[in-house]
Protein backbone atom coordinates (compact mmCIF):
# COMPACT_ATOMS: atom_id res chain seq x y z
CA UNK A 1 0.00 0.00 0.00
CA UNK A 2 1.52 3.32 -1.09
CA UNK A 3 -0.11 5.26 1.75
CA UNK A 4 -0.41 4.93 5.52
CA UNK A 5 -3.03 2.71 7.10
CA UNK A 6 -5.69 5.26 8.05
CA UNK A 7 -7.97 4.77 11.05
CA UNK A 8 -10.58 7.30 12.14
CA UNK A 9 -10.61 7.49 15.95
CA UNK A 10 -13.27 9.69 17.56
CA UNK A 11 -15.10 10.29 20.82
CA UNK A 12 -18.83 10.58 20.16
CA UNK A 13 -22.06 11.03 22.09
CA UNK A 14 -24.99 8.66 21.83
CA UNK A 15 -26.45 11.00 19.21
CA UNK A 16 -23.27 10.90 17.13
CA UNK A 17 -21.86 14.32 18.02
CA UNK A 18 -18.12 14.98 18.21
CA UNK A 19 -18.49 18.27 20.10
CA UNK A 20 -21.04 19.70 22.49
CA UNK A 21 -22.04 20.42 26.06
CA UNK A 22 -22.39 16.70 26.80
CA UNK A 23 -18.59 16.59 27.09
CA UNK A 24 -18.80 18.62 30.30
CA UNK A 25 -20.73 15.91 32.13
CA UNK A 26 -18.87 13.81 34.73
CA UNK A 27 -20.33 10.76 32.96
CA UNK A 28 -18.00 11.48 30.00
CA UNK A 29 -14.73 11.49 31.95
CA UNK A 30 -14.08 7.77 31.67
CA UNK A 31 -14.92 7.79 27.96
CA UNK A 32 -12.48 10.64 27.41
CA UNK A 33 -9.72 8.79 29.22
CA UNK A 34 -10.40 5.64 27.19
CA UNK A 35 -10.30 7.64 23.95
CA UNK A 36 -6.91 9.11 24.85
CA UNK A 37 -5.40 5.83 26.06
CA UNK A 38 -6.36 3.96 22.89
CA UNK A 39 -4.51 6.44 20.66
CA UNK A 40 -1.89 7.97 22.96
CA UNK A 41 -1.42 5.62 25.90
CA UNK A 42 1.85 3.97 26.88
CA UNK A 43 1.75 1.97 24.71
CA UNK A 44 -1.22 2.96 22.52
CA UNK A 45 -3.47 0.33 20.95
CA UNK A 46 -2.69 1.77 17.51
CA UNK A 47 1.09 2.12 16.89
CA UNK A 48 0.66 5.19 14.70
CA UNK A 49 3.14 7.91 13.81
CA UNK A 50 0.73 10.84 13.84
CA UNK A 51 -2.78 12.18 13.56
CA UNK A 52 -4.52 14.29 10.95
CA UNK A 53 -7.23 16.92 11.36
CA UNK A 54 -8.85 19.66 9.33
CA UNK A 55 -8.44 23.42 9.50
CA UNK A 56 -11.43 24.09 11.77
CA UNK A 57 -10.43 21.36 14.24
CA UNK A 58 -6.89 22.76 14.29
CA UNK A 59 -8.13 26.30 14.90
CA UNK A 60 -10.48 25.11 17.65
CA UNK A 61 -7.76 23.22 19.50
CA UNK A 62 -4.36 24.69 18.66
CA UNK A 63 -4.15 27.91 16.63
CA UNK A 64 -7.29 29.51 18.10
CA UNK A 65 -8.17 31.55 15.00
CA UNK A 66 -5.04 33.69 15.15
CA UNK A 67 -3.96 35.37 11.91
CA UNK A 68 -0.65 34.19 10.43
CA UNK A 69 2.18 36.73 10.53
CA UNK A 70 2.64 37.10 6.77
CA UNK A 71 5.25 39.12 4.92
CA UNK A 72 3.65 40.12 1.59
CA UNK A 73 7.12 41.03 0.29
CA UNK A 74 8.71 37.68 1.15
CA UNK A 75 11.11 36.45 -1.56
CA UNK A 76 9.77 33.55 -3.64
CA UNK A 77 10.24 30.24 -1.87
CA UNK A 78 11.61 27.21 -3.73
CA UNK A 79 8.99 25.20 -5.60
CA UNK A 80 7.63 21.98 -4.13
CA UNK A 81 7.43 20.56 -0.64
CA UNK A 82 9.37 21.75 2.39
CA UNK A 83 10.70 19.26 4.96
CA UNK A 84 11.78 21.06 8.12
CA UNK A 85 12.85 17.93 9.98
CA UNK A 86 11.77 14.55 11.27
CA UNK A 87 10.15 13.58 14.58
CA UNK A 88 8.77 10.50 16.37
CA UNK A 89 5.18 11.84 16.11
CA UNK A 90 3.43 14.28 13.77
CA UNK A 91 0.33 16.43 13.80
CA UNK A 92 -0.89 16.82 10.22
CA UNK A 93 -3.15 19.78 9.50
CA UNK A 94 -5.15 19.95 6.28
CA UNK A 95 -5.09 23.65 5.39
CA UNK A 96 -5.60 23.95 1.61
CA UNK A 97 -5.46 27.74 1.27
CA UNK A 98 -2.93 28.33 4.05
CA UNK A 99 -4.66 30.38 6.76
CA UNK A 100 -3.67 28.91 10.13
CA UNK A 101 -1.77 31.22 12.48
CA UNK A 102 0.89 28.97 13.96
CA UNK A 103 3.18 30.31 16.66
CA UNK A 104 5.49 27.30 16.76
CA UNK A 105 6.18 24.02 15.01
CA UNK A 106 4.77 21.65 17.64
CA UNK A 107 1.43 21.00 19.32
CA UNK A 108 0.74 19.45 22.71
CA UNK A 109 -2.39 17.42 23.42
CA UNK A 110 -2.67 16.32 27.05
CA UNK A 111 0.78 14.73 27.57
CA UNK A 112 1.49 14.15 23.86
CA UNK A 113 3.68 16.50 21.81
CA UNK A 114 3.92 16.26 18.02
CA UNK A 115 5.66 18.12 15.22
CA UNK A 116 3.38 19.99 12.81
CA UNK A 117 3.03 19.18 9.11
CA UNK A 118 0.77 21.33 6.91
CA UNK A 119 -1.04 19.95 3.85
CA UNK A 120 -1.48 22.75 1.31
CA UNK A 121 -2.77 23.12 -2.23
CA UNK A 122 -1.66 25.44 -5.00
CA UNK A 123 -4.01 28.05 -3.52
CA UNK A 124 -1.62 28.73 -0.62
CA UNK A 125 0.29 31.97 -1.17
CA UNK A 126 4.04 32.42 -1.35
CA UNK A 127 3.76 34.60 1.75
CA UNK A 128 2.12 31.76 3.69
CA UNK A 129 4.71 29.21 2.63
CA UNK A 130 7.45 31.66 3.63
CA UNK A 131 5.69 32.04 7.00
CA UNK A 132 5.72 28.27 7.54
CA UNK A 133 9.41 28.13 6.68
CA UNK A 134 10.14 30.81 9.27
CA UNK A 135 8.22 28.78 11.84
CA UNK A 136 10.13 25.60 10.94
CA UNK A 137 6.91 23.89 9.83
CA UNK A 138 7.04 21.27 7.10
CA UNK A 139 4.48 21.50 4.32
CA UNK A 140 3.37 19.21 1.52
CA UNK A 141 1.57 20.30 -1.63
CA UNK A 142 -1.30 18.02 -2.64
CA UNK A 143 -3.34 19.36 -5.56
CA UNK A 144 -3.74 22.71 -7.25
CA UNK A 145 -7.32 23.97 -6.95
CA UNK A 146 -8.54 21.08 -4.82
CA UNK A 147 -7.09 18.72 -2.25
CA UNK A 148 -5.69 15.46 -3.62
CA UNK A 149 -6.31 13.13 -0.68
CA UNK A 150 -4.39 10.17 -2.08
CA UNK A 151 -1.34 12.28 -2.95
CA UNK A 152 -1.31 13.82 0.53
CA UNK A 153 -1.24 10.40 2.16
CA UNK A 154 1.40 9.08 -0.23
CA UNK A 155 3.68 12.03 0.50
CA UNK A 156 3.26 11.54 4.25
CA UNK A 157 4.49 7.99 3.85
CA UNK A 158 7.26 8.79 1.37
CA UNK A 159 8.70 11.87 3.11
CA UNK A 160 8.09 11.09 6.78
CA UNK A 161 7.84 7.30 6.90
CA UNK A 162 4.32 7.36 8.31
CA UNK A 163 2.96 3.82 8.13
CA UNK A 164 -0.16 4.34 10.27
CA UNK A 165 -2.08 7.59 10.66
CA UNK A 166 -5.04 8.57 12.82
CA UNK A 167 -7.84 10.61 11.25
CA UNK A 168 -9.27 12.88 13.93
CA UNK A 169 -11.94 15.15 12.47
CA UNK A 170 -13.83 17.19 11.87
CA UNK A 171 -16.85 15.52 10.40
CA UNK A 172 -16.37 16.98 6.90
CA UNK A 173 -12.78 15.74 6.70
CA UNK A 174 -13.68 12.32 8.11
CA UNK A 175 -16.39 11.85 5.52
CA UNK A 176 -14.23 13.16 2.67
CA UNK A 177 -11.54 10.55 3.29
CA UNK A 178 -14.19 7.85 3.55
CA UNK A 179 -15.79 8.94 0.29
CA UNK A 180 -12.37 8.89 -1.35
CA UNK A 181 -11.92 5.26 -0.30
CA UNK A 182 -8.83 6.07 1.79
CA UNK A 183 -9.96 5.28 5.35
CA UNK A 184 -9.45 1.68 6.50
CA UNK A 185 -10.96 1.52 9.98
CA UNK A 186 -13.35 3.37 12.30
CA UNK A 187 -12.68 3.43 16.04
CA UNK A 188 -15.42 5.00 18.15
CA UNK A 189 -15.49 5.59 21.89
CA UNK A 190 -19.15 6.18 22.70
CA UNK A 191 -19.79 8.32 25.76
CA UNK A 192 -22.95 7.57 27.78
CA UNK A 193 -24.37 11.04 27.17
CA UNK A 194 -26.10 13.28 24.63
CA UNK A 195 -27.31 16.87 24.45
CA UNK A 196 -29.59 16.82 21.40
CA UNK A 197 -28.06 19.99 19.94
CA UNK A 198 -28.96 20.07 16.22
CA UNK A 199 -26.15 22.48 15.29
CA UNK A 200 -23.03 20.82 16.71
CA UNK A 201 -20.88 18.74 14.31
CA UNK A 202 -21.46 15.05 13.87
CA UNK A 203 -19.03 12.21 13.22
CA UNK A 204 -19.50 12.35 9.44
CA UNK A 205 -20.80 15.24 7.38
CA UNK A 206 -21.08 15.61 3.60
CA UNK A 207 -20.66 19.12 2.27
CA UNK A 208 -21.69 20.38 -1.14
CA UNK A 209 -18.70 20.86 -3.40
CA UNK A 210 -16.47 18.78 -1.14
CA UNK A 211 -18.03 15.34 -0.77
CA UNK A 212 -21.16 13.39 -1.63
CA UNK A 213 -23.69 11.64 0.57
CA UNK A 214 -23.06 8.28 -1.09
CA UNK A 215 -23.75 5.66 1.63
CA UNK A 216 -20.95 3.49 2.99
CA UNK A 217 -21.24 0.26 4.97
CA UNK A 218 -19.01 -1.08 7.73
CA UNK A 219 -18.15 -4.47 9.24
CA UNK A 220 -17.91 -4.75 13.02
CA UNK A 221 -14.50 -6.08 14.14
CA UNK A 222 -14.61 -5.27 17.84
CA UNK A 223 -16.87 -4.17 20.69
CA UNK A 224 -15.61 -3.62 24.22
CA UNK A 225 -17.20 -2.19 27.33
CA UNK A 226 -15.09 0.40 29.12
CA UNK A 227 -15.22 1.99 32.54
CA UNK A 228 -18.01 4.40 33.37
CA UNK A 229 -20.45 2.90 30.85
CA UNK A 230 -18.30 3.84 27.86
CA UNK A 231 -18.27 1.62 24.79
CA UNK A 232 -15.42 1.11 22.28
CA UNK A 233 -16.51 0.03 18.81
CA UNK A 234 -14.26 -0.86 15.88
CA UNK A 235 -15.40 -1.22 12.28
CA UNK A 236 -13.67 -2.12 9.05
CA UNK A 237 -14.67 0.18 6.20
CA UNK A 238 -16.28 -1.50 3.21
CA UNK A 239 -14.55 0.68 0.63
CA UNK A 240 -16.50 2.49 -2.07
CA UNK A 241 -14.92 3.20 -5.41
CA UNK A 242 -12.26 5.92 -4.95
CA UNK A 243 -13.22 9.40 -6.03
CA UNK A 244 -11.06 12.41 -6.88
CA UNK A 245 -10.62 14.94 -4.10
CA UNK A 246 -12.66 18.09 -3.79
CA UNK A 247 -11.65 21.38 -2.30
CA UNK A 248 -11.58 21.50 1.48
CA UNK A 249 -12.81 24.60 3.31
Amino acid sequence: MDRPYLFCHMLVSLDGKIMGSYMDLPACEAAGELFYDIAFGQPPFYPHQGWLSGRVTTDDNFTHYREPDLDPDAPPVPAGDFIAGKAPLYYVSVDPRGVLGWQGNTVTYETTTAQVIEILTGQASNAYKAFLRRQGISYLLAGEESLDYALALKKLKDHFGIQMLMLGGGGVLNWSFLQAGLCDEISLVVAPAADGNPTTPSLFSAKEGISKDKPISFTLIGAQEGKGNALWLRYRVNHPEPETGAEMP
